[in-house]
């Protein structure tokens, strides 16, 4: 329960980061876009800068969560971080959620309830070995490069954010594994934790995935951006879980009610995204 806990707050953290980073980002000219111009323009922005203390607090709430449960239990709460986002959003802006959103957060909600109660996550087995390791790097990077290629040179509007999103989104679910293990390492042996590669894969990950997030922000509307990063995170987790650490969840007839899980999760994500209010506010700041 308090893996639980924990992630919630950590999600809650993550979407005031993205509302105060999306709130600067957007400010940027596009000609900074994927230079480290982009990151020394944001860097003098106070707004960012306390986007990033939210972000911060997200990481450490994350660790927290990741030492008391597995990256598949834990991943799927942060789902939560786009509902909260939008409320943020709302609140900040001052428009009304709809008749629409509410359902939509209804959905998602329920949706992640459903996932949770039918797989019932139970804890990894194992620790990855080097070959898994460098198996799940080459095909992490290879599907990150290949949405910043789509991203820069095969589409333009609603779609480069999407894309920059689901990168982003990848790079946080690979730099939680990465967290993980190194929980693992300093509930092992706390002396070796500075030692070893892995709180230095951690931050590296982490460091990438950032600037990732800061050009999805930039480059189109936080409506458009925040659902691919909110849900690829958890999925691509769940996989890592398994595929890693040996996490298991319940098979069988509880496929079903999983896929239903799933299913209201994206239909409430999209629905979200779609709101009036919020996308009358994204329209608004691109018109600025």
């Amino acid at each position: 329960m308090i893996a639980v806990v924990l992630a919630v707050a950590a999600a809650a953290c993550n979407a005031l980061a993205s509302v105060l980073q999306r709130r600067a980002a957007r400010a940027v000219p596009d000609r900074k876009a994927f230079r480290m111009a982009l990151i020394t323009d944001l860097i003098r922005r106070p707004v960012w800068l306390g986007g990033i203390v939210a972000l911060i607090g997200g990481f450490v709430f994350q660790a927290a969560a990741l030492s008391e449960g597995g990256l598949a239990l834990v991943q799927p709460i942060l789902i939560v971080e786009l509902p909260f986002t939008m409320i943020l959003v709302s609140w900040m802006f001052g428009i009304r959620l709809d008749g629409r959103s509410w359902p939509a957060i209804g959905a998602l909600t329920g949706g992640l309830a459903l996932f949770l109660a039918s797989a019932s996550p139970g804890p990894g087995d194992r620790s990855p070995g080097p070959t898994g390791w460098v198996i799940a790097t080459v095909v992490t990077v290879g599907v990150v490069v290949a949405l910043v290629a789509v991203s820069r040179l095969l589409v333009s509007g609603a779609a480069r954010p999407v894309a920059l999103g689901m990168a982003a989104g990848l790079g946080f679910a690979f730099t939680a594994t990465f967290m993980k293990e190194s929980t693992i390492v300093f509930e092992t042996d706390p002396g070796t934790l500075l030692t070893s590669w892995e709180p230095y894969a951690m931050v590296a990950a982490g460091l990438v995935s950032l600037f990732l997030l800061q050009n999805a922000l930039q480059s189109g509307t936080l409506v458009a951006a925040q659902p691919a990063l909110t849900i690829t995170d958890p999925v691509a987790s769940v996989v890592y879980g398994v595929a890693l650490f040996g996490e298991d969840f319940r098979t069988g007839p509880w496929v079903v009610p999983e896929l239903a899980g799933i299913g209201l999760i994206v239909y409430g994500s999209v629905l979200l995204a779609q709101s009036p209010p919020i996308r009358a506010q994204a329209r608004a700041a691109r018109e600025r």
